[in-house]
Parts: structure tokens; sequence; C-alpha cells
């Protein structure tokens, strides 16, 4: 339940931005079927004759393949998704299996399901068509190591580059040249058949090879261009041995290179975005005019430490207040992307919190200012919210409570600093996921008071 103006505002945004890039409007959209012609985005497949099989991987997948199915019902001669634990859809499918498996993490489920997906690719024909549902969190989810690397040595070098700080693009670089269904690998086990990849986008710019680490895209990057990477944050020294031996025969040129532009397998495939990041923002902005705001959509394109970040927000918010720049109050900026943290204390919290820390530090004194960070997922880090909201006067009430922003925000503990203040934004499991949102709201309108935030049910 709402329990003021302020978080109203905040309840709007959420919904309108949550409903736009909900997976099966958005799957739905994209796909049309006319006789035996399925057409898929831009392109038309011939469905008599041939094998229709459903695969995905991502925390939008079950509801994705929901939408598959619901459209295609009975021509789905097989199906296997893998979603994370506690996102499966609200109904059992009947032709495509959801199978739940661990996220960030990559865990045995995964690895199971991602050999069942393989398994429902073999034997496949040039008339048969692969329809793959990717959505964020399929790195993780869709997974199959190298030979050599055990899961545990991918286990353990996952976390340690979740920890780093590193860029998802960065952090997918290695996974890519780890896996034999990453970097454009999964297209030649589903050859000679025909793929459509429909993609709910999660990374910044929506880049086809680091989205789900570009299972069906060509990958630029090298067997030298992850070592760099690994080198950049400090990881090259302490490789489980398995990941060293690897990456050393793919720097000396002894194992393949994952599949790069123009080659034979990535002919067959065509991608289509059903939704992104900038989906979710549009939406947000149009609702945020409609409540009589002045609004404004800064960026898509947000990336970072998620502190610095945070300052930004707040600088945002500070010049609009004081000099109506960009706009004039009432108004909302709305901004998307994605940030990191690099882990320096053994607190608990995730990237939309800790930036929303550093804003309510920055934000002192300033009480017409809100800034609200919002992971579309759900989840933030790995905690139960997905993000939440501060003013000018979330510091001083927390010091009241005898807590100190400053240490909070030292030890990576936003999430215990803010369920202690009620101001978590909670959804639970929202079915997508296309990155994160902030929203900076100034003006009068705001009326500054605690309260949690929950979806309403």
């Amino acid at each position: 339940m709402m329990v003021n103006a302020q978080h109203k505002v905040v309840s709007e945004l959420c919904h309108a931005a949550l409903s736009a890039v909900d997976p099966a409007r958005a799957v739905a959209g994209r796909l049309r079927l006319d006789g035996e012609r399925l057409a898929v985005g831009e392109r038309s497949y011939n469905l008599s004759g041939g094998r229709l099989v459903v695969i995905g991987a991502g925390k939008a997948a079950g509801t994705m393949a929901a939408a598959v199915e619901g459209l295609l019902g009975e021509r789905i001669a097989a199906g296997w998704v893998n979603v994370r634990r506690g996102y499966e859809p609200a109904a059992p499918l009947r032709r495509i299996h959801v199978h739940s498996a661990g996220h960030p993490i990559p865990d045995a489920a995964g690895v199971e399901g991602t050999q069942q997906m393989l398994q429902r690719l073999a034997g496949l024909g040039a008339g048969d068509l692969v329809l793959l549902l990717l959505s964020g969190g399929a790195s993780a989810l869709l997974e199959l190591p190298v030979a050599g690397v055990e899961l545990t040595e991918l286990q353990r070098l996952t976390a340690a580059l979740l920890r780093s700080g590193a860029p998802i693009g960065e952090v997918n670089t290695v996974r890519k040249h780890l896996s034999q269904v990453k970097g454009g690998r999964l297209a030649r086990w589903a050859g000679p058949a025909q793929v459509a990849v429909l993609v709910l986008s999660d990374v910044v710019g929506s880049p086809l090879e680091a989205i789900g680490s570009g299972p069906c895209a060509p990958d630029p990057t090298t067997y030298a261009d992850t070592w760099d990477v690994l080198e950049r944050y400090g990881l090259a020294a302490e490789l489980p041995a398995g990941v060293r031996a690897h990456l050393e025969r793919g720097r000396r040129g002894e194992v393949a290179e994952t599949a790069k532009p123009g080659d034979p397998s990535l002919g067959r495939v065509a991608h289509t975005i059903v939704a992104d990041n900038a989906t979710a923002a549009h939406a947000a902005v149009r609702r945020a005019a409609e409540l009589g705001y002045h609004a404004l959509l800064l960026t898509t394109y947000l990336e970072g430490e998620a502190r610095e970040v945070g300052r930004v927000f707040a600088a945002l918010g500070k010049e609009v207040a004081r000099h109506r720049r960009p706009v004039a109050p009432p108004a909302i900026l709305v901004l998307g992307g994605e940030t990191t943290v690099t882990v320096r204390g053994p607190g608990t919290g995730g990237r939309n919190q800790e930036a929303a820390l550093a804003a309510a530090l920055a934000l002192e004194g300033w009480p017409e200012v809100l800034v609200a960070t919002l992971a579309t997922d759900g989840s933030d880090g790995p905690t139960d919210a997905a993000g939440a909201i501060v003013t000018g006067e979330t510091a001083g009430r927390a010091r009241a409570q005898g807590l100190d922003p400053a240490a909070c925000l030292a030890r990576n503990d936003a999430y215990p600093f803010f369920a202690a203040l009620g101001d978590l934004i909670q959804t639970g499991p929202t079915g997508t996921n296309v990155n994160d949102l902030a929203f900076v709201v100034v003006g009068q309108t705001i009326a500054p008071a605690p309260g949690r935030w929950r979806k309403e049910s």
C-alpha cells in the first residue's frame, strides 16, 4: 500500500515502466502466425514439414515461453528453458519444460538444463526452426563449461568477477571463453536449422554479443582480451588451475576461438530485440508527463561505479531545484543503464541501493529532491529489494535512529540501512529484466516522509 504522495509517484513510474517491458506482451508483439508461416520480427519462416524447437534462458524466459506456447501450442515439437529459481511462470506449460537453476553464479542445475537443450537440438535439419528466448540472467543460466574446466572453478571465478567492479561486457568476455555455448557457439549446436532469437535486453545499448554472452552472435573478443580483463581486475594471479590451463592454451592458439563475424553457422541466425531499457524508460517519461511533471529522459547508457553515479543523481536534482535546468520543477528526470559495485566491505546490498545511499548523503539539506532507484527484475544484488527511495531528509532520519549512512556506504551495507528506515523498493520478482532505472523527482508536489514501497496486489 502506498503511504504518501511521494511513494505514489514512484509507484506510478515503476508500474508504467515494468508494464511496458512485460515479457509476454513484448514477445507477442513480435510474433505473428499466418497459416504455415511464422513472422518473427522482420523475418518469416515456413513451418510446414519442419520441426519447431523452443529453448531459452534468463529471468524472463519462463514468461516469454508462456507467450510463445500460447501462440504456437501444438506446433512446438520440443521445448526447454532455464529460469532463475523463483522466476517460474505462474501456470505450468505443456510443450516447453521450465527448469529452475542458480543465478548469478552458475550451478549444476543450469548445466543440466543446458545439456537438455542441446539434446533437443540434436539431429535438426535445414527445414527446422529453433526459437531461442534470451533475457537477463542468461549468462549464468545457460552454461556448459569447456573441457578441462570444472564447474566449481567457473563458480569461483564468476564470483570474483562479480565482486571486482568489472562492467558486464568485460565479465562476459571471460565467460564466453570458458563456455561451450557462449560467444556464438550455440549456433553451431543448432545447425543446420534456422535460429530466430528473441531478446529481452538487459545490457546497456543492447549489443547482441553481450546479451546472455551472445550464444548465437558473433564475438569480437579473443583469448587475449580475456587475459587483459583478468589482469585489469587483479584476478589473473589466482586463477583456478583448469581455467588457467584453458586460457593459456587459447592464447597460444591451441583451442578454437569463439565464433567470429563471417562464421557460417551465424548466417542462419536472426535476432529480434523485443524490449529493452529504453522501452521502460520512455514509458516512465510518458507517465510522469501524464501526472503533470516536466519529464525528460536523460540517458539509457548509464554506467560506472554505483556510489559515484548516486552523487550524479543528487547533482541533477540540485540543478533542477536551484537553477531550473534542464527543466523546471515540478520535474522528473529518468535515467537508465546499469552501474557496478566494487565490493569493499562485508555488507549486504546491491548497485541500486548503493547508488541511492550515496545520493542520500549528497542530498542532505535538499528536502525537495527525491531519488528512486529500481532494478527492473525486482532483485538488486543478493537481496529481495529492487532499490530504494531517498530524499534530502534521509540521512538525517537515519542518524536520528542511530544509523551512520557514511559508514554503511563504506562497507557496502545499504540493504539493512534502508530496511531500518522503511525506504526499500520491494516489488518481488517482476518477470522481466531490462537493466535499471533511476528517477530524480523535484517539486513541491512531493511531501518527504518514510514508508516502504511494495508491489500492490
